[in-house]
C-alpha cells in the first residue's frame, strides 16, 4: 500500500494549535505536530468504533495494553507483564505524576538543562527543585553529561529525567551512553523516569532504540518508562499513552500520585492507539522513509545559509537550529516575522536556538526553505 504524505491538508478552520498560533501568513513548525493524515487502519478503526454509536465509561484497556506488550516485543525485543503497563492521557501527565510520586518537598529531580519544557515545568509546578545537566554537542550529537553534577549534589536528589530520543536534540542513545546513565542512578540511588515517546521515529540508519528499563535487571527496577503512539501516527489529540514499570513498589506509588487527578483514556483515544500498534506498521515504515529525505533536504539547506547550523537529528521530525550566529536576542521572532513560525529555543533552555518540525509536506518545506533563503541571503 501506498501512502501520500504530499497531500497539504487545510488545517486553519480544524481547532488545530499549531495552525491557530500565528496569522495565516506564516508558516506554523513548532509544536510536534505532523501535517500528515493519520494511517488508515486508524481511520478505519475510528469509522467501526464510531458507528457503534453508544461511547459509555471505557473499561480497563486489555486489548491496548496486549497490542503494547506485543509492539515492545516485536521492535525492541522488550518482554514485558501486562501488570506492568499503566495507561494515561499523556506522556507530559506522566512527567507530572513521576514527579509528585518519588519526590517529596526538600527534594530535587534531575534534567538536562536543554530539554523539552515540561520537563522544568513539571518540577516548578510539584514544588519541587531541579538541578540541570548540561547538553554538550560532541562529534555532532547531543549528549547528556551528568558527571558536571556530581561536585554539587547533596543526596536531596531523588529522580532522574531523562529523555531518549532526545528533543530537542535528536539523539537516539548508543547503549554505553545509555549504561553510564544508569552508573550515575545506581551510585546516587536515583528512579529514572525515562520519556521514550519519540523511540518510534529512529531515522538514521543502523540505529535502533534501546529502552533504558531493557539495559539490567536493575535498570527495570528503578525505572518508569513514559511511551505513545501519538508522536509517530500523529494522533496527539487522541491521548493515549502509557507508563512500563516493572517495580510493584513504583507502580503504586506512580498510580497512587493519580488517584483523583487523572482522567481515564477516552476509549476513541483507545481505539486509535491499540489500531497504530497493531495495524500501523507499514505506514510507519513509509513515514520514516519520507521524514529521512526531509531531514536531509533541511540539514543541507540550514548549513548552506548564513547564521544557521545544526546537526542532522538521528531521530524525531524536529530540527535543532543554532541561530546564534545571527547576532539576533530573539531569533525565533525575528523569523516570525518573515513569515516563518519556528519553536523559540529559550523555551527549551537555550534562546538562541530554534527547533523546527520537518514532519510536513514536502512541499510546505521548501516553500520554509525558500522564504528563509530570503531572509537571510538579501
Amino acid at each position: 500500500m501506498t501512502f501520500n504524505f504530499d497531500e497539504r491538508i487545510e488545517r486553519r478552520h480544524s481547532d488545530s494549535v499549531k495552525w491557530n498560533k500565528y496569522p495565516a501568513d506564516v508558516l506554523p513548525m513548532w509544536v510536534a505536530d505532523m501535517d500528515f493524515r493519520s494511517a488508515p487502519c486508524i481511520t478505519d478503526a475510528l469509522h467501526q468504533r464510531v458507528a457503534h454509536g453508544v461511547f459509555g465509561y471505557a473499561g480497563y484497556p486489555q486489548a491496548f495494553t496486549e497490542q503494547i506488550v506485543n509492539w515492545l516485543a516485536l521492535q525492541y525485543q522488550w518482554h514485558i507483564r501486562p501488570e506492568w503497563v499503566v495507561v494515561i492521557p499523556g506522556v507530559v501527565p506522566g512527567l507530572n505524576l513521576a514527579l509528585r510520586a518519588f519526590t517529596g518537598p526538600g527534594e530535587q529531580s534531575i534534567a538536562p538543562a536543554i530539554i523539552y519544557p515540561p520537563f522544568h515545568k513539571a518540577a516548578r509546578q510539584a514544588g519541587r527543585g531541579q538541578r540541570l545537566a548540561p547538553l554538550r554537542l560532541h562529534e555532532q550529537r547531543w549528549l547528556l553529561d551528568l558527571e558536571a553534577l556530581a561536585p554539587e549534589m547533596d543526596g536531596s536528589e531523588k529522580l532522574l529525567l531523562l529523555c531518549n530520543p532526545q528533543n530537542p536534540g535528536g539523539t537516539a542513545y548508543r547503549r554505553a551512553e545509555l549504561e553510564a546513565q544508569l552508573a550515575f542512578a545506581q551510585r546516587h540511588d536515583l528512579i529514572v523516569c525515562s520519556d521514550e515517546i519519540h523511540c518510534d521515529l529512529i531515522l538514521e540508519p543502523g540505529v535502533r532504540h534501546i529502552p533504558f528499563a531493557t539495559l539490567s535487571e536493575d535498570a527495570a527496577r528503578r525505572s518508569v518508562t513514559l511511551m505513545s503512539p501519538s508522536k509517530t501516527w500523529n494522533i496527539p489529540g487522541l491521548g493515549a499513552s502509557f507508563a512500563v514499570i516493572p517495580d510493584a513498589g513504583l507502580r503504586r506509588r506512580f498510580v497512587a500520585a493519580a488517584e483523583g487527578l487523572m482522567p481515564h483514556v477516552d476509549l476513541l483515544a483507545l481505539t486509535a492507539a491499540s489500531a497504530a500498534l497493531r495495524d500501523g506498521g507499514s505506514w510507519r515504515a513509509a513515514l520514516l522513509d519520507y521524514l529521512r529525505h526531509n531531514r536531509d533536504r533541511l540539514c543541507s539547506a540550514v548549513n548552506g545559509l548564513p547564521g544557521l547550523k545544526m546537526v542532522c537529528p538521528e531521530a524525531t521530525y524536529l530540527a535543532w537550529v543554532d541561530a546564534s550566529g545571527l547576532g539576533l536576542e530573539n531569533p525565533a521572532r525575528w523569523f516570525a516575522e518573515r513569515g516563518l513560525g519556528f519553536s523559540p529555543g529559550q523555551d527549551f533552555g537555550a534562546p538562541h536556538y530554534v527547533r523546527i518540525n520537518f514532519g510536513c509536506p514536502a512541499s510546505l518545506l521548501e516553500e520554509a526553505i525558500t522564504r528563509m533563503q530570503q531572509a537571510l541571503c538579501r
